[in-house]
């Protein structure tokens, strides 16, 4: 059997092993294949295979119409599957599964780091220290922006999924008071779930753990931010067009949002000219909440065994329609 993975740098940059998918067929790894200008670089690369694994390339109906009869399965090596045409995979009859829930405690931890270096800002402090600033200082210590507990304040979860509850426990253990809102998820008898006007008004610090869809696009915007608290924070790792971006760089200039921490963005990588990336008070990181080494074990081990699965006839984790 044929496997294909397309774009395997980001889940193993090299620490890693294959071997899993090496023990069921012959595996050929790209570190990258551009779908951006088009789909015959992708056709080339895995025409003949039974089995692709992507994570970000894009495999449009196209694509699969033209790597069929042999294609059979594609593996997401993520949870979000949206790079895949399903309804086009159903139709060939090509399986898709992903991966679900691997990234739950890493991207809640990281999530909680975020709002420490808003509170602290650790790095800023370190590299300080590291130019000289405390060597000149007349006194024992110094501080260069705000410091700011957490014990005692409103911590607002959007979204109350695994991740979602998994940075609300973090958050109680701060010794923060926890609400929460969801769309579709019942509360767990955890925290108290409330209306999104309620947690919008009422929140110290505002976590973005909601997926994208057409009513959470944008959910923060001008209109939600003015019914914040003033001196809010907001963080973000689930999915960066939950965030009108231009209306959260204005938030922070005028001080309404007094500091930011994002992990997504709108378009990734980002353009430029991106509000964020030269708002005030504004952390951004490269998607990385996921990317513990522990994390994309997870990711590889349950890729492996959804392929595994799917050979023996019992396959888990589909996607396809």
């Amino acid at each position: 059997m044929k496997i294909v993975i397309l774009d395997g740098y980001t889940e193993n940059p090299g620490d890693l092993s294959w071997e899993g998918f090496e023990q069921l067929g012959e595996v050929t790894v790209y570190d990258r294949t551009p779908s951006a200008q088009g789909n015959e670089e992708i056709i080339r690369r895995a025409k003949g295979a039974q089995v692709i694994l992507v994570n970000k390339t894009v495999i449009s109906a196209q694509t699969i119409a033209a790597l069929k009869p042999e294609l059979q399965y594609i593996g997401v090596l993520a949870t979000g599957y949206n790079v895949v045409d399903v309804a086009a995979a159903a139709k060939y009859g090509v399986a898709v599964s992903n991966v679900p829930a691997y990234g739950t405690t890493a991207v809640a931890q990281f999530t909680m780091a975020l709002l420490l270096e808003l509170c602290h800002h650790v790095g800023e402090h370190a590299a300080s220290v590291k130019a000289g600033e405390w060597s000149r200082c007349p006194d024992f210590c110094y501080w260069n922006t705000p410091m700011t507990e957490l014990a005692g304040k409103t911590f607002g979860v959007i979204g109350f999924g695994r991740i979602g509850r998994a940075t609300a426990q973090l958050a109680s253990a701060f010794g923060m008071k926890v609400i929460a809102y969801s769309r579709s998820a019942k509360g767990d008898g955890s925290v108290p779930m409330v209306s999104l006007d309620e947690l919008l008004e009422k929140s110290d610090v505002i976590s973005l753990h909601c997926p994208l869809f057409a009513e959470t696009q944008g959910i923060i915007n001008r209109e939600n931010i003015a019914k914040m608290k003033d001196g809010v924070l907001i963080l973000n790792t689930s999915r960066g067009p939950l965030i009108c971006e231009e209306d959260l760089a204005q938030a922070l200039e005028s001080g309404k949002v007094a500091g930011a921490a994002v992990d997504v963005l709108t378009q990734e990588p980002p353009a430029e000219q991106n509000p964020l990336l030269g708002a005030k008070n504004c952390i951004v990181t490269p998607h990385i909440a996921w990317a513990s080494r522990e994390s994309r074990a997870r990711l590889m081990d349950t890729a492996v065994q959804n392929l595994r699965a799917y050979l023996a006839g019992s396959p888990q984790n589909l996607v396809s329609l």
